[in-house]
């Protein structure tokens, strides 16, 4: 953890990772339940998004690189379908992006550093 103070916009982003991934997977818990072999790696997905969120929050630099893969995926399995999910998807990735990316978002994630004597 660093000692920046986080980005209101980061916070909240984290808190929609941990939620999104937190109820999808208690939501599809029970297909998992049931053995069927798709749902495996959705809910590992959704793992990972409560991973990114955990950890965006705690200011770990790689953390919000994969968060940005993991909507990149998204983005890139949408365009397979309606133009319209193609559209929005793209949108949430620009929106996280430049949420992770803007200046005081790459302050808080680079932490604080000591300046060599």
């Amino acid at each position: 953890m660093n000692g920046n103070k986080r980005p209101l916009s980061v916070t909240i982003l984290g808190c929609v990772y941990l939620a999104v991934g937190t109820i999808g997977f208690a939501y599809h818990f029970t297909e998992l339940l049931a053995f069927q072999h798709d749902v495996v790696w959705e809910e590992l997905v959704r793992l990972l998004a409560i991973i990114c969120g955990a950890f965006m929050l705690r200011g770990h630099n790689w953390a919000r690189w994969v968060a940005l893969a993991w909507i990149t995926c998204h983005v890139i399995l949408s365009a397979f379908h309606a133009f319209s999910e193609f559209a929005v998807h793209c949108l949430f990735c620009a929106v996280i992006a430049w949420i992770l990316f803007r200046p005081e978002a790459a302050r808080y994630f680079r932490g604080a550093r000591v300046e060599p004597a």
